[in-house]
């Protein structure tokens, strides 16, 4: 037993010190480099939005319309984000209106009184911000 401890015991100081020892880092030694510098990622975003600018501008050339430019683009996808964030926002809004108009109605009902529809409940609630 004292031998096969022993043996593992010095298998294992004797990687510790090969790793400790050996000149460079471990990607070094292996001669690894990542597969994308930050600059290669960067430059492809830039190619990748002049294309997509050159093939957009060709499609309105076809069709007799103004070209589009690089800030052009930039508002139209602006516009987009804010139209998709303010329809998901009165999503949200129409979701938690539902959870409440739900959890009153449960409430109404074990008091025994009718439950109320989604417009009387919005009537509600505008005359309680009041």
């Amino acid at each position: 037993m004292v031998i096969i401890f022993g043996g593992v015991a010095g298998l294992v100081i004797a990687l510790l010190l090969l790793g400790w020892l050996a000149p460079g880092s471990g990607a070094q030694q292996l001669d690894w480099r990542p597969t994308r510098s930050v600059a290669v990622e960067v430059q492809n975003e830039i190619d990748d939005l002049d294309q997509m600018l050159e093939a957009a501008n060709a499609r309105r050339r076809r069709r007799g319309e103004q070209e589009l430019t690089e800030a052009d683009l930039r508002d139209r996808v602006a516009g987009d984000l804010r139209e998709a964030v303010a329809r998901r926002e009165d999503r949200l809004a129409e979701l938690d209106l539902a959870q409440m108009l739900a959890a009153a109605n449960a409430r109404r009902r074990a008091k025994g009184l009718a439950e109320l529809s989604p417009a009387a409940y919005r009537a509600q609630l505008e005359r309680d911000r009041r």
